[in-house]
């Protein structure tokens, strides 16, 4: 990509790392269905997945609101 815009490669990798940034922080906020990057692709999370994580987020609140109990 660097060669055929004839930027440097430091520059590619800031705009391709901000692409990736913007997917995690869409993902963290578990508020999605399906990111659409354009030459990069498709990104879910498995629903099964997420339930996951949110069961672990909420044992984790729960054991931090006793111990301050």
């Amino acid at each position: 990509m660097a060669v055929k815009y004839d930027l440097p490669v430091k520059d590619i990798e800031e705009i391709i790392n901000s692409q990736f940034h913007y997917v995690s922080k869409i993902m963290a906020k578990g508020d999605f269905e399906t990111i659409k990057l354009p030459y990069f692709g498709k990104f879910t999370v498995n629903e099964n997945r997420v339930k996951h994580i949110n069961r672990l987020k909420n044992e984790s609140t729960r054991r931090s609101n006793n111990d301050k109990g």
